[in-house]
């Protein structure tokens, strides 16, 4: 009796794991007719790098998740350049590559139509190094030669910073003073840059990337700066009273009570009349002369 309840357990656990393999198996079956072979960064992509077997790998990706524009087989990805920074992880879009047959380097990553144009820069000129490729900047210039006066004055706005001397890496944080700096413009902005810095000097203003909208400035001259004549002439002058000082740090000064002087003229002085006092026994007399 004991045997043959032992013997249906034992078919019964044996037909449960039947019935659980099964479901697997139609699981993973259904899973794999779900997902698509979506090649990915292997690693942190750079923008101008050429991308190789190293740097790629394939995974399965849903379907009814998949980018737009994927790459689904490795090899034409293979000898592309990236045309913009790629994470690893990060499924490989042929929108953020190069046309094919593009080299490698900074003139894979120009967006159509622009030009890259450099400038030089300084620890002033270069927002104190912390001006980084991938940063947004507006272009100013200084110079004597509008109208023979000095003006400084907006000429580009919300300009692409392409690289910073050498160096095209976005993933920059700490400041780094560089002496020139590579801009991304059109033909146009490249010609107004090219004069500008010929005529004047020529500084970079930081701005934030998320802030694209459109600065119209008419300049700054000296004038500005300091008023015209009529201005200063009109101003009124305020002499500000110095303040008592303490010989003693951390002292302060105990408060001075304030004294009104009257400053009306004195009235005149009453006229000085001479006498002589005359004294006859008891009798006193005074007499004027």
């Amino acid at each position: 009796m004991k045997s043959k309840r032992a013997l249906i357990m034992i078919a019964t656990a044996l037909l449960a794991g039947l019935v659980a393999v099964w479901f697997a198996y139609r699981w993973v079956g259904h899973m794999a007719e779900s997902t698509t072979t979506v090649v990915v960064a292997a690693r942190d992509v750079d923008p101008g790098m050429l991308l190789t077997e190293a740097s790629l790998q394939t995974i399965a990706w849903p379907s009814d998740a998949l980018p737009s524009g994927a790459l689904t087989d490795e090899k034409k990805a293979v000898g592309r350049v990236a045309g913009t920074a790629i994470f690893k992880g990060e499924p490989i879009l042929e929108v953020k590559l190069a046309q094919p047959g593009a080299t490698g380097g900074l003139s894979a990553v120009l967006a159509p139509g622009k030009r890259a144009i450099s400038i030089q820069a300084n620890e002033i000129a270069g927002v104190a190094g912390y001006v980084h490729p991938g940063s947004r900047v507006d272009i100013m210039v200084n110079t004597r030669e509008f109208q023979e006066k000095q003006i400084s004055k907006i000429i580009l706005t919300n300009i692409l910073v392409l690289a910073a001397a050498q160096d095209d890496k976005r993933d920059q944080t700490k400041p780094k003073v560089v002496s020139t700096v590579t801009l991304e413009v059109d033909p146009q902005q490249a010609e107004i840059v090219d004069l500008a810095r010929s005529i004047g000097t020529l500084s970079m203003v930081l701005r934030n990337p998320l802030d694209t909208a459109p600065v119209q400035t008419v300049g700054v001259t000296r004038d500005d700066v300091f008023g015209t004549l009529a201005q200063r002439a009109a101003a009124p002058v305020v002499i500000a009273a110095a303040r008592p000082s303490t010989e003693t740090v951390g002292v302060q000064p105990k408060a001075r009570a304030v004294v009104k002087v009257d400053v009306s003229p004195a009235p005149a002085p009453a006229p000085v009349v001479e006498a002589v006092e005359i004294i006859r026994g008891v009798q006193k007399a005074v007499s004027n002369y």
